[in-house]
C-alpha cells in the first residue's frame, strides 16, 4: 500500500457508498469512484474523487478501473437501487467485480454482504451475497466481507420521519427482534476495514449491542422525543401474498416476501463477537437510535 494509491469505491453515488467516500476522504485516502457513464459525478469530483466511467456489465471497464487502485470496497446492489438490471448486476456484475479485483492485484477487497447471507437460499439478494463472498474466495482475492444487519435509517422512513410523524411503519410482527445497524456506522467500519487487521475471507456480522424488535425501536425512540411513537405494522403475508400475485412479473416483491419471512423466524441475528475485536465498542441500540434522531435533525 502507498499513500498515493487510491481506493476504488463501487457505488459511490449511493447512499451507503457517498458516506464511504467522506469517511475514506477523511482518513486522507486518496478515493476514485466508480460512475455508471451518463451518471453524475459532480459531487464527488468536488470533493477531489476521480472518476473512473465503467459498468459493473462490462469487466473490461472494471478492470481498468482498479488498475492502479490499491484496495476496492463495494456498495453496490442492483436489488436496492431497485435497477431493472438487478438480478444481472447482483450476480454477473458481482462475478465480474471478482474476476477484475483477481486480475488487478488488489490488496484487500471489501464486500458490503448481508447479515446471514449464507442461510438464507430462499432470499435471493442474501443468496447473491454470499455467492459473491464464495467467488471471492474461490479466485484467492483478499477480501473481508461485512455482514451489516437492517438498515434503521432506512426501513424506519418508508412512511417520511418517524420521529416527526411520531408513528414507525414496520412490515412483520412487531415484538419480533432482529439485528439493526446505521448506515454511517456501517460506512465508518467499512473505511477502517481496507486496513484493519483481518484475515483474508472473515466474514463479519455488523449490528449493535443486542437484536431489538421494532416495539423496541418505538420504545427507545418514545424515550428519547419525550413523547409516544407508535409502530403501525403491515402483515408480513399482506407482501407474501403480494409477491405470490405479481412476483412472476416483479421479481423484487418475491424476494421482500422472502426475506420478510426470514426475518419472522427470528434468527437475523448477528454475532458481534468480531465487529467488536476489530472496529471498537459495539454501538448501543439507544445510541444508535439517539444518534439517528440527530441525523434527522431532532
Amino acid at each position: 500500500m502507498t499513500d498515493t494509491q487510491p481506493v476504488l469505491v463501487v457505488g459511490g453515488t449511493g447512499h451507503v457508498g457517498a458516506k464511504v467516500v467522506d469517511e475514506l476522504l477523511a482518513r486522507g485516502k486518496a478515493v476514485r469512484a466508480l460512475v455508471r457513464p451518463g451518471s453524475d459525478a459532480g459531487k464527488l469530483e468536488a470533493k477531489g474523487v476521480e472518476i473512473a466511467r465503467g459498468d459493473m456489465l462490462d469487466l473490461g471497464s472494471l478492470i481498468a478501473a482498479m488498475t492502479g487502485a490499491d484496495a476496492v470496497i463495494t456498495s453496490a446492489a442492483g436489488y436496492t437501487r431497485r435497477d431493472k438490471r438487478a438480478l444481472e448486476i447482483d450476480t454477473v456484475g458481482n462475478t465480474n467485480l471478482a474476476i477484475a479485483a483477481s486480475n488487478a492485484g488488489i490488496r484487500r477487497f471489501v464486500l458490503v454482504s448481508i447479515l446471514t447471507s449464507d442461510q438464507t437460499p430462499d432470499v435471493p439478494h442474501f443468496w447473491h451475497k454470499k455467492l459473491t463472498e464464495d467467488k471471492l474466495q474461490a479466485l484467492r482475492v483478499p477480501f473481508v466481507a461485512l455482514r451489516p444487519g437492517a438498515f434503521l435509517d432506512q426501513v424506519t422512513q418508508m412512511s417520511g420521519d418517524p420521529f416527526e410523524k411520531k408513528r414507525l411503519t414496520w412490515f412483520g410482527t412487531k415484538t419480533v427482534p432482529l439485528t439493526f445497524v446505521l448506515t454511517s456506522d456501517l460506512a465508518a467500519y467499512l473505511a477502517a476495514a481496507v486496513d484493519a487487521d483481518v484475515a483474508d475471507g472473515e466474514r463479519i456480522d455488523i449490528g449493535w449491542d443486542r437484536p431489538v424488535s421494532m416495539q423496541d425501536v418505538a420504545d427507545i425512540a418514545s424515550t428519547i422525543a419525550g413523547e409516544k411513537i407508535s409502530v403501525r405494522s403491515v402483515p408480513a403475508g399482506f407482501v407474501s401474498t403480494l409477491g405470490t400475485v405479481v412476483g412472476p412479473f416483479v421479481p423484487m416483491v418475491k424476494d421482500m416476501s422472502s426475506m420478510l419471512a426470514w426475518f419472522e423466524t427470528g434468527k437475523y441475528v448477528a454475532d458481534t463477537t468480531r465487529q467488536a475485536q476489530v472496529f471498537g465498542p459495539v454501538p448501543t441500540a439507544e445510541d444508535a437510535v439517539a444518534r439517528f434522531a440527530r441525523e434527522l435533525g431532532h
